[in-house]
C-alpha cells in the first residue's frame, strides 16, 4: 500500500510500517510507527496499531500482525517500550477490542467485542468472549474465555473449557466474512483507479 501521511506514518525513532501490497487498511484507520503488516490482512476503519515507545535500548519492538488477520472497527493495539506484539495468523480481532503489549496470540484465535488482551500469551484458537478480559498470564491452545471473564493469572483459567465445534465455526464464519470484505474493497480499489484514467 502507498505511505499515506494522513494514517500511515513513521514514529519518533524513525521506524516506518510495513505493510503488505496485499493488505487492506482503511483511510481512517492509523497505523504508526514498527508495525509489520503481512498478505491479505484487513484493518477496519477507526482501527488504530501504534508502535512507537521506546525500550531502554531506545528501539521500538515491533507489533506484528500475522497473514490474514481481521482487525474490526476500533481496535486499539499498543505496547510498553521494548516490548513485542504478536498477532498469529487468520486471528479475528472484534469491533473495540484493546490489545496491548508484551502479547503473543497464536493462529486463528477469536477476540470478540470490547475484549481486552494485557502482558499476556494465547495458544492457537482461543476464544475470548466480549468483554473479557486476559492479563498477565498464559493461555493454552483451544481455550474458550466466557464472555465477561476477568483472568489475571493462571489459577484463573483453571476451569476454563476447550471451545466447542461450534463455535470453531462461527470463528471460521467471521474470519471468512472479513476476507470477503477484503477482497470486494480491493476490487473495488483497483475499479476506482482504472476508471479515474
Amino acid at each position: 500500500m502507498p505511505y499515506s501521511p494522513s494514517n500511515i506514518r513513521p514514529n519518533l525513532a524513525g521506524d516506518c510500517p510495513e505493510i503488505h501490497p496485499n493488505a487492506l487498511i482503511d483511510p481512517s484507520a492509523q497505523i504508526i510507527g514498527n508495525v509489520k503488516i503481512e498478505k491479505n490482512v484487513f484493518i477496519a476503519p477507526l482501527a488504530v496499531i501504534r508502535a512507537d515507545e521506546r525500550g531502554p535500548d531506545g528501539l521500538v519492538s515491533p507489533i506484528v500482525i500475522g497473514e490474514e488477520v481481521n482487525i474490526q472497527d476500533g481496535v486499539i493495539i499498543h505496547s510498553h517500550g521494548g516490548a513485542l506484539v504478536t498477532i498469529g495468523p487468520r486471528t479475528s480481532v472484534g469491533h473495540g477490542a484493546a490489545i496491548h503489549g508484551p502479547c503473543l496470540i497464536g493462529k486463528e484465535c477469536f477476540l470478540a467485542m470490547r475484549s481486552t488482551v494485557y502482558s499476556a500469551t494465547l495458544g492457537a484458537g482461543v476464544w475470548v468472549g466480549m468483554a473479557a478480559m486476559v492479563m498477565r498470564t498464559t493461555i493454552e491452545s483451544h481455550v474458550y474465555i466466557q464472555a465477561g471473564s476477568v483472568i489475571r493469572s493462571p489459577t484463573d483459567a483453571l476451569d476454563l473449557r476447550l471451545v466447542s465445534a461450534k463455535e470453531k465455526q462461527y470463528m471460521q464464519k467471521v474470519w471468512e466474512s472479513s476476507r470477503i470484505l477484503r477482497e470486494e474493497y480491493l476490487r473495488q480499489r483497483s475499479f476506482s483507479t482504472v476508471a479515474s484514467y
